[in-house]
């Protein structure tokens, strides 16, 4: 295994370093604009920005990598959001940190885009699971690691940007000193909500809702942290409890949903949620071992939920409409994500650090009414028709990964050698273009063998003259 991760670990490397500064910026932008005097509501615009960013990079990363290339794509979305991160302190203002998060956002779903084929292309079949999966967990870990970070820094100085912007740079390294192949094929996002809804009304719908309350909790426990009296270093560390929940949980979850009706454990997940969420929002606690708890198990409950609804999604879909699926799966959980914090913040603003809670609660019940009417209108699929839980596959990160090899001949994947980008003679070492440099060059080695008939083209003078 570990001659088989070696051959990626320049990616893997990368990823890490890159999701080290964001899981910093995630924790230090709700906790730095609440010192700045934003108002919840500017708060939760600006983390929703962040997923709008995220949407249109899904829609709009392919063209630009289908434009520069895979290199040339990569080290403009990194070189910007390391750019990106260093302007927060420069312009302290709601609006500009509003456009700044959706420039981020959409350069880390480029970012994710790239090394994704960049790991598919060094996968095989028979790996293909164990190194999208390593890649996953390092992404969540790495998240983690970067919001507890924040922990002895002071927020109101220049120093957590900097190491923020820091350490999203030093990720261009790895990639751009690693002799790897160039990427595989990407796709082209379709995102068709009513086939999507006719194949798996549950899916689509959970996955919104889900993109609702997860988004809202990802970018605003920091706040809610600050809010019932945590310093700096515990709202990071509760905010980290959520993930850590949730890698705790997905893998346990996943391969219960394998056994039994998936619906049945999205049901059971809201309710869980709903509760948990509930008992948060009403007892309120403040002892900060209570609240972390209490966070981990709001992450065990909640976030699985994604891969358990694009798993029943891939149940009713045909292999070649995998891409299809996880793409507007992960389109809807986006559109939901946008709308989360900014609806939470609005409850914050109206009830207190509660309504974030609130807002996770009430969200699940309507998923929760919901499932229960399409087990009523749909009986369960078949065991042995089911498709087995894949970890990667399912994970909620910026992009879409299929758990089948792409298909270049399908409609909506382009293989490398399409894109414009590689028309580029840096991508074609071996290239029949004769240009008049070339023909020149020939014409006097033509002439200088006329001179000399003993030299020949296997031995040219070396006369210096």
């Amino acid at each position: 295994m570990a001659q088989m991760l070696a051959s990626v670990s320049a990616l893997l490397i990368s990823v890490a370093l890159l999701i080290l500064g964001h899981g910093l910026q995630s924790t230090l932008l709700p906790l730095a604009a609440s010192n700045a005097d934003f108002s919840d509501l500017q708060i939760g615009a600006i983390s929703s920005a962040y997923f709008i960013g995220l949407v249109l990079g899904c829609l709009g990363a392919p063209l630009v990598i289908m434009r520069a290339g895979h290199i040339r794509a990569y080290a403009a979305v990194v070189s910007l959001m390391s750019a990106a991160a260093i302007l927060h302190p420069i312009a302290v203002d709601p609006v500009a940190w509003f456009a700044i998060r959706i420039i981020s956002g959409f350069c880390l779903a480029g970012f994710y885009m790239i090394v994704e084929s960049w790991l598919n292309e060094s996968a095989t079949n028979e790996n293909r699971g164990t190194i999208m999966s390593t890649y996953v967990v390092i992404l969540f870990a790495a998240m983690m690691v970067g919001q507890v970070s924040i922990s002895g820094m002071d927020i109101t100085s220049f120093i957590p940007f900097a190491i923020a912007s820091v350490t999203v740079s030093l990720a261009v390294i790895p990639v751009a000193l690693t002799s790897a192949n160039q990427p595989a094929p990407i796709t082209l996002v379709r995102f068709r909500p009513i086939k999507l809804y006719r194949n798996s009304p549950a899916a689509l719908v959970g996955a919104l809702l889900i993109g609702v309350a997860n988004g809202a909790i990802w970018s605003l426990s920091p706040l809610y942290g600050s809010q019932i009296g945590f310093s700096t270093n515990e709202s990071a560390v509760y905010a980290a409890a959520v993930i850590a929940g949730g890698m705790l949980s997905q893998w346990p979850v996943g391969r219960l949903s394998d056994r039994m009706d998936r619906r049945l454990v999205l049901l059971m997940l809201g309710v869980a949620t709903s509760v948990v969420a509930t008992g948060v929002a009403v007892l309120a606690p403040q002892d900060f071992q209570t609240a972390t708890a209490l966070a981990m198990l709001i992450g065990i409950c909640s976030q699985p939920g994604y891969a358990i609804a694009v798993s029943h999604a891939f149940d009713y879909a045909d292999s070649e409409d995998f891409v299809e699926t996880s793409s507007g799966l992960l389109l809807a959980f986006g559109l939901g994500s946008v709308a989360g914090p900014i609806s939470a913040s609005i409850l914050m603003n109206q009830t207190g650090p509660s309504g974030l809670y609130v807002l996770v609660a009430v969200v699940n019940v309507v998923m929760v009414v919901f499932i229960l009417t399409r087990l009523f209108a749909r009986s369960a699929i078949d065991p042995e028709e089911k498709f087995d839980f894949e970890y990667a596959a399912t994970a909620q990160v910026g992009t879409v990964m299929s758990p089948e090899p792409l298909d270049v001949d399908a409609p909506n994947v382009i293989p490398p050698e399409e894109f414009p980008a590689y028309d580029d003679e840096i991508y074609n070492a071996e290239t029949d273009t004769i240009t008049e440099e070339v023909v020149a060059y020939e014409d006097l080695e033509d002439a200088a063998a006329e001179e000399e008939p003993g030299k020949t083209e296997d031995a040219p003078s070396s006369d210096k003259g």
